[in-house]
């Protein structure tokens, strides 16, 4: 145990409300990360302050969708990461609790900003931008370097994204095209990608996986996934595209009424701490951390160095606008024949 992790879990052990003598025992995580990044959280965590914790890893709109579901009876104590449009969609609904951490100061601009938008019932942990990458072995001339470049038809049936119902990365790429075209424009830019689309995945980092093993030729992903499979030695190039692309801000949440406050209090404390944004680094996650003092991993995509749109976290995470758009991509993208 390192001295600063240490201080860290002593830290975050002091701020259990007075007059609570047992430490708490257990922490149910929901996990909107990779799999290989919420265990070791999770193990972490453990170590650090002996709670046990009880780890379940879905994607951000299957989190979502599960807390929903489980309102005014939650079995989750926190939902850890995943894009920030579900998590302000939850704080909007009440299904979350607004607690305003000590660690807040030590935040970037953005983290502290998704905190105020949402009433401190969110914040985020961590910033990633939206784009693609390609398999060089495959994609060998021309590759692209736009999102129009995507509907070529030399593609066709060769690319593969998530389903923006199941998937953050996938709701960001919808909301992205309607902020860069406009809506109709947007929708018709994506029922003329469908022709392309061999699969809508339930992951969101599941197309680039798939381009990595030559099952697709390009995957629309953060950009951190397709670095982390290029860094595992897949051929895999990442796209940052011209004309500009859209970010997440990850987010973490407590769920409103969950069983172990304390407990939940004590990791939201932690998992904003330098160290414990450290660790995603080590499980090949190369998102951008939301503490200042936290090191950026060199493999990051540089965020100053991509062309960024104006992303409108509020309007594009709230309840009406997210529903309004999933409907719309069930109706016009998603019911469309293959």
């Amino acid at each position: 145990m390192t001295h600063r992790l240490a201080l860290l879990g002593a830290t975050a052990l002091s701020l259990l409300p007075f007059g609570a003598f047992a430490q708490p025992k257990e922490l149910v995580l929901y996990c909107s990360v990779n799999e290989e990044w919420c265990r070791a959280q999770s193990e972490a965590f453990m170590r650090e302050t002996g709670i046990n914790v009880l780890m379940t890893r879905k994607s951000s709109g299957e989190t979502y969708a599960q807390i929903k579901a489980e309102e005014g009876q939650p079995r989750g104590d926190v939902w850890w990461g995943g894009t920030g449009d579900p998590h302000l969609q939850a704080a909007q609904e009440d299904l979350t609790e607004a607690y305003e951490s000590p660690v807040l100061a030590e935040l970037q601009p953005w983290a502290r900003a998704q905190a105020e938008t949402s009433g401190f019932k969110t914040v985020g942990v961590y910033a990633g931008a939206l784009g693609f990458g390609y398999n060089s072995t495959m994609v060998t001339e021309n590759p692209p370097a736009c999102w129009a470049d995507l509907l070529d038809e030399r593609y066709a049936d060769d690319i593969q994204v998530a389903n923006p119902n199941s998937s953050g990365t996938a709701y960001t790429m919808l909301a992205t095209m309607v902020q860069l075209m406009g809506e109709d424009e947007a929708f018709a830019y994506l029922a003329k990608l469908h022709a392309n689309i061999n699969q809508y995945t339930k992951s969101g980092s599941a197309p680039i996986r798939a381009a990595a093993t030559g099952e697709s030729a390009i995957g629309i992903v953060f950009m951190h996934d397709a670095v982390a499979e290029t860094v595992s030695g897949a051929p895999i190039v990442t796209v940052a595209p011209c004309e500009g692309t859209g970010y997440e801000v990850g987010s973490m949440s407590l769920i409103k009424g969950g069983p172990n406050p304390e407990a939940a209090k004590i990791w939201y404390d932690w998992a904003l701490s330098p160290a414990a944004q450290e660790i995603g680094a080590t499980a090949k996650s190369y998102q951008v951390p939301s503490n200042s003092s936290a090191a950026t991993p060199p493999e990051a995509p540089k965020l100053a160095d991509i062309k960024l749109i104006d992303y409108d976290f509020a309007k594009y995470g709230s309840s009406e606008t997210r529903a309004a758009l999933l409907a719309r991509w069930d109706a016009e993208i998603g019911a469309l024949p293959k």
